[in-house]
């Protein structure tokens, strides 16, 4: 992932799938968390280990954002409306995430996506990229 620029490495695993989330699991009660945690939020235990979650999954719901984002997750100067979702990860959690499609008209809860990165600043080195979901194509 050295070629593409991540608003937060910490949060992208490289996989031979491609880019995934990092998040963490308990290893008392199994709960996953994202972003990664030290303690769990289902049982407070502090046996949490790293996993890579799915690429994958359903989205569970949605909105237009019609304002810009608070900083720092502002973006690029040339603002435009955004979809936001969440995405269910099967067997692991449900995360915030924003969505490639930002047509009300073409997202469906329960519509199959899969995990994406794309630009969503640039700075002096160049682009800087976020993650999203897209819609899945079978």
């Amino acid at each position: 992932m050295s070629a593409v620029r991540f608003v937060d490495p910490s949060l992208l695993a490289d996989t031979a799938e491609g880019p995934a989330l990092w998040g963490s699991r308990c290893r008392d009660c199994g709960a996953h968390t994202f972003p990664r945690q030290g303690g769990c939020p289902r049982c407070t235990g502090s046996g949490m280990e790293d996993v890579v979650l799915s690429r994958t999954g359903t989205l569970w719901s949605f909105t237009t954002q019609g304002f810009r984002a608070k900083p720092p997750y502002t973006g690029s100067p040339a603002y435009e409306p955004y979809a936001v979702g969440y995405v269910e990860l099967p067997g692991q959690l449900i995360v915030e995430t924003r969505l490639v499609e930002t047509d009300p008209d073409r997202l469906e809860i329960g519509m199959p996506v899969e995990l994406a990165l794309v630009p969503f600043r640039d700075d002096e080195q160049g682009p800087v990229h976020t993650f999203a979901f897209v819609r899945r194509t079978p």
